[in-house]
């Protein structure tokens, strides 16, 4: 049995590796796909302490998997379907999708979350064919084209920015009167001249001939329509917490994980760290403070039952 599973090798799970292991903790790091959760489809990092420079995320989560493996952390490959404390002994049990079971004293789920998807004709026909969640990935294929952006948050406009070095003309598409990103994004974004802003709209439908090809727009305060011709569309209105795994008693009406300032869930010995967690800000930083909090509690709670 080990002390501690960690589930999720993004900048909260693998910052809850290395300081588990740091302390002495026989762990395992669990990762569904490859380490560094969404980070990894980010340009450039500019908030992260300790770089004078900007860092693309692939460079800075890889130092983070390089840092935690020299420390001497397992990680392991693998889809967790559940987690289950177990009321004979209290240790959970951690169920693998093709790999059977692994057992802790104590478990830390930090599995971030996935792009949330717009309801409206045509995403799902589309994916993959104009419509992407992700600039970083997508970007450069949108050269010299015209494409919409649907979001106002750090994140969007972060991605904008990165399409405006791709981009002929993009229109910026808000369902608020004004966007919610720190002014220092909105300022830089729209210095390329390349932004239209559509404010207070939403969007209807998505359609096209075998790609994208057009976007109709409705203003919820007019009750007018409009149709853009696109050859894009990049969906970036957020995350949705990945907790399917999770026991129902530790999710919260708004389906992310309940965890007080000490990263505890309601259910003694499991924590929660980064976007998966109730009231996350969604920045790398404080993932990694979660993760570190969440670890250091797992240590203390691990103790407690030694005694």
């Amino acid at each position: 049995m080990k002390d501690l599973i960690i589930i999720g090798a993004g900048p909260a799970g693998m910052t809850a590796a290395i300081y588990g292991i740091r302390a002495g903790l026989d762990l395992i790091l669990i990762e569904r796909l490859s380490p560094g959760g969404q980070v990894v489809n980010t340009y450039e990092v500019e908030n992260y302490p300790g770089f004078v420079d900007p860092i693309r995320g692939w460079d800075l989560v890889s130092n983070m998997e390089k840092q935690a493996r020299r420390l001497g952390v397992e990680i392991k490959s693998g889809e967790v379907v559940s987690v289950r404390k177990k009321s004979e002994n209290g240790a959970f049990s951690v169920q693998l999708e093709d790999d059977g079971v692994l057992e802790a004293k104590s478990v830390i789920a930090a599995a971030g979350a996935t792009y949330r998807k717009l309801d409206v004709p045509g995403v799902e026909e589309f994916v993959g064919k104009g419509i992407s969640f992700c600039a970083t990935c997508d970007g450069a294929f949108f050269k010299d084209r015209i494409i919409a952006v649907i979001g106002g948050g750090n994140s969007a406009l972060e991605e904008v920015h990165f399409l405006t070095k791709f981009a002929k003309k993009i229109y910026l598409i808000h369902r608020r009167d004004r966007l919610r990103a720190d002014k220092i994004l909105q300022d830089r974004i729209f210095s390329s001249g390349k932004i239209e802003q559509y404010m207070d709209s939403v969007v209807e439908s998505i359609s096209g001939n075998g790609s994208v090809e057009m976007l109709s727009l409705k203003n919820l305060k007019t009750g007018k329509t409009a149709a853009l011709d696109v050859n894009g569309v990049f969906i970036l209105i957020g995350f949705d917490a990945n907790i399917d795994f999770l026991p129902d008693a530790v999710i919260s009406e708004e389906r992310e994980v309940i965890v007080d300032m000490s990263m505890k869930t309601p259910l003694p010995g499991l924590f929660a760290a980064g976007d998966i967690r109730s009231g996350s800000k969604r920045q790398i930083v404080m993932a990694a403070s979660d993760g570190a909090t969440a670890a250091m509690e797992a240590n203390e709670y691990i103790a407690g039952l030694k005694q």
